[in-house]
Order: structure tokens, then C-alpha cells, then sequence
């Protein structure tokens, strides 16, 4: 269940959590047409700063404009809407869901008139797959359910309805026993998972799936700037799931997941079954970053 705060942005004012409420006919609870994102927000040395702030706010509206939803919002109102929100709820630590979305007003799949409403929420919220697997490593399965055509629905917005796709691997997964799921794309090559970027380590070189199919993750382009620091050889290029299973290491990458260590696909064990080298130097210096914890990059923190 969610850690309720106590107030909720909606639509340029604050409203108390439990009244933070919309229409049942909202248009987005309908047809799915909706974008969102995922933000963090850590305590570090300075206080509480935002990861990536500008990023995430840059890739909401651009999920907006790839489906043609005019939030009436600029980039400033945004991103002082969002810090805001941290502050109000006296958030420390946690995650932080903006979310733009067709209201109430017409019906069907074409609407011309209904409002673009804008809502930004913020809780405690611990690791996503769980303290152990960030620390072990988790037991992961290929799913059943292929990944979007890049041409059935667009895969570089952070679109509401397109979850529905990850949910159904999701389940299976954990129906199946595992943690989580891998998702091919429509060619049969990995992907993604239902919410994470992938990477694999294979005979010294660290992979991860270009961004054809895949969503365009804030935690995984830090990852590579952190793989170029650290002199690691990088290839974006597809590859098979067979290749998964000979990699020495593997490790999911996103705001929920952050850096989370993969040790068994499909009854396989990746490597020796722990986190290896490549990817605990890459979650070390990952975690140092968004706790302020190294002078470089700190301009990917804001101060709340």
C-alpha cells in the first residue's frame, strides 16, 4: 500500500491527499491516453535533492507531444510544481509520479475539447525489487507477452496505456515464481523488462539493448556516462536471449529498479549466480551520485 503525505499537486494548487480525486468518465481511465513519469528523490550529504529533475521533465513533454497531449504547463511551472510537492510533504526520501492526462469532457476516441489535467504526487518508497535483490541479485524469466512494435505503439513515450503490456508480464512472471520478467521484442531479440532497462556483461563488454523497441531510460544513459568513466568497453546493439543466458553478468537499471543485480534467467544462473564486478562498481557510484556523495555530476541534483 502507499505511504499516503499530505498533499497532492493538481492542476496548479494543492489539494489534501484523500481529496486528490477525478470523474469517473475521465477520458484516461477509458482509453489509456496519458503520460507520466518516475522520479526520485534522496537524502544526501546537502539534504534532500531530486535525480535527473530536468530529464524526467524533458521526457514527460516529450511523451506529450509524440501523442499529441498539450499540457498547459511550461518546463519552469513543472519543475517548481514538482520540488514543491517534495517540500510541502516534507519528503526526505522517496518516489514522485507526475502524471498528464485527458479529463472529463467528451467521450470516444477523438476529443477535441476535454481539459489536459496535470497532477504530481510524492511518497516513501523503498527499493522496488525488493533490499535483498538489490543487494543478490534476483531470479528473472523471458515472458511470453513481446514487447510494443515500435510501430503499434510508441516506444520512446512514457505512455499510461502501454503498461497494460507490462502488467501481463509482470503477472506471469511472478506467477511463475520469479522476481520479474525479460520481454523480447517483435523480432525475438531482449528488450526490456516490464519497467527497466537491461544490460548485460559478456567477455568484458558491457551491452544493453539500443533504443529501438526500448523506452529511453534516464537510468540507463547514467549508467553509461558512468561506464565511460570508469573506461568500460559499451555496445548498444540487440541481442538474443541464448546470449542472456552466457552472460556473466546482467543487472536491470530505472528509477523504481535503480541498479538491481539479475543473478538466474530461466533456471540459468548468470555468472556465479552474485552481483559481479562491472555492475557493483556501476551501483556504487550510481548510489554515491544521487546521495551527493561525488562532486561530478552534481548538476544532475536539485535541492529541494
Amino acid at each position: 500500500m502507499l505511504k499516503e503525505t499530505d498533499y497532492i499537486w493538481m492542476d496548479g494548487k494543492f489539494v489534501p491527499w484523500k481529496e486528490a480525486t477525478v470523474h469517473v468518465l475521465t477520458h484516461t481511465l477509458h482509453y489509456g491516453l496519458g503520460v507520466f513519469e518516475g522520479i526520485r528523490c534522496y537524502k544526501g550529504k546537502t539534504g534532500t535533492a531530486i535525480f535527473r529533475l530536468k530529464e524526467h521533465v524533458s521526457r514527460l513533454l516529450g511523451s506529450a507531444h509524440i501523442v499529441q497531449i498539450k499540457i498547459p504547463f511550461t518546463v519552469t511551472e513543472i519543475e517548481n510544481a514538482i520540488i514543491e510537492t517534495v517540500r510541502v510533504n516534507k519528503l526526505e526520501e522517496g518516489y514522485i509520479r507526475p502524471i498528464a492526462f485527458i479529463g472529463y469532457g467528451e467521450m470516444g476516441l477523438y476529443v477535441k475539447n476535454s481539459p489536459v489535467n496535470l497532477t504530481i504526487a510524492a511518497w516513501p518508497w523503498g527499493t522496488y525489487l525488493g533490499e535483498d535483490g538489490l543487494q543478490n541479485g534476483i531470479r528473472v524469466g523471458i515472458s511470453s507477452f513481446v514487447r510494443h512494435h515500435v510501430n503499434s505503439s510508441m516506444s520512446h513515450a512514457k505512455v499510461t496505456g502501454s503498461y497494460v503490456n507490462s502488467q501481463l508480464a509482470k503477472k506471469e512472471a511472478i506467477n511463475a515464481g520469479y522476481t520479474e520478467a525479460i520481454m523480447l521484442d517483435t523480432d525475438g531479440f531482449v528488450a526490456e523488462g516490464p519497467g527497466e532497462n537491461l544490460f548485460i556483461v559478456r567477455k568484458g563488454v558491457l551491452k544493453t539493448t539500443p533504443l529501438t523497441s526500448v523506452l529511453e531510460g534516464i537510468t540507463r544513459d547514467t549508467i553509461l556516462c558512468l561506464a565511460k568513466k570508469y573506461n568500460f568497453t559499451v555496445k548498444e546493439e540487440r541481442f538474443t536471449r541464448d546470449e542472456l543466458y552466457l552472460a556473466d553478468e546482467a543487472f536491470f537499471t530505472g528509477t523504481a529498479a535503480e541498479v538491481t543485480p539479475i543473478s538466474e534467467v530461466d533456471g540459468r544462473v548468470i555468472g556465479n549466480g552474485k552481483p559481479g564486478p562491472v555492475t557493483k562498481t556501476l551501483q556504487q557510484a550510481f548510489f554515491e551520485i544521487v546521495r551527493g556523495e561525488q562532486a561530478e555530476h552534481s548538476d544532475w541534483l536539485t535541492q529541494v
